[in-house]
């Protein structure tokens, strides 16, 4: 029966997803989108990082495709901020690949308790294995440990660092718009065999939690653009509510 419900519910998330138009960041700055995108497929650093990745031991939600999406946008956030905080372009081009770095990597530890602490040592690890300057690391480090919304955060002790860390935080949090009403709830709930009547008790209580993401983002791009992307998962998420209520009370 679950199965025939979420079935159900998933169709009406994307047929909802649909009538909403393509959020506002991902037009406005397309090319710093697709550059990064682009970047992701040709560096081979990039490349060599994925091998540390074994699919098989991240998080089901958070796997290398949420991983992929936060890298493309933290370094799209780089090439839109870093002229902004007064960066120079020839710095700005370190920080990229180190927000890249820093989103494929971030949630590496997310099955384990104090995910964003020791995935922070994890990276340290692996990127020294790759031979990457000890200050870039200490960026992506700092980062990944900052990642966490409503968490106490990690001075990252000058404006490169915390374009690093702002821009993963922000990347990360554009994926509780559409994308995590479309694709990631599913995945948890097949995952952990959730019976409906369950997410029906806690889902208006984690949608509030969603709502107040809104007046997180770090950067100003992300202020800008982050709540639209968040308001369109809302939207989706009320829909599947209302549809979820409708069908288990039919079924009382």
């Amino acid at each position: 029966m679950s199965s025939t419900v979420y079935k159900r519910l998933q169709e009406v998330a994307h047929r909802v997803a649909k009538t909403l138009p393509v959020p506002a960041f991902y037009d406005r700055h397309a090319s710093a989108v697709r550059f990064a995108d682009d970047h992701l497929v040709t560096s081979e650093l990039l490349h060599q990082c994925r091998t540390y990745l074994d699919e098989s031991q991240l998080e089901c939600a958070h796997g290398l495709c949420h991983c992929e999406s936060v890298a493309r946008d933290a370094g799209a956030l780089i090439l839109i901020e870093a002229p902004v905080r007064g960066i120079a372009a020839s710095d700005a081009a370190g920080l990229f690949l180190a927000a890249e770095l820093a989103g494929l990597l971030h949630d590496i530890k997310r099955k384990e308790k104090d995910h964003a602490l020791l995935g922070s040592i994890e990276a340290e690890r692996i990127l020294k294995d790759l031979g990457m300057e000890k200050h870039y690391r200490k960026y992506i480090a700092d980062a990944i440990r900052n990642h966490e919304a409503f968490k106490e955060t990690l001075d990252a002790g000058d404006k490169e660092g915390r374009l690093v860390s702002d821009a993963l935080y922000d990347a990360d949090k554009f994926r509780w718009g559409p994308e995590n009403f479309t694709t990631t709830l599913w995945t948890i709930v097949h995952a952990n065999d959730t019976p409906p009547e369950s997410l029906h008790r806690v889902f208006k209580e984690k949608m509030k939690g969603i709502e107040k993401i809104k007046e997180t983002f770090r950067t100003k791009t992300g202020s800008r653009f982050g709540p639209e992307i968040i308001d369109q998962g809302l939207t989706i998420g009320n829909a599947i509510y209302q549809e979820m209520t409708i069908m288990l009370q039919n079924e009382q």
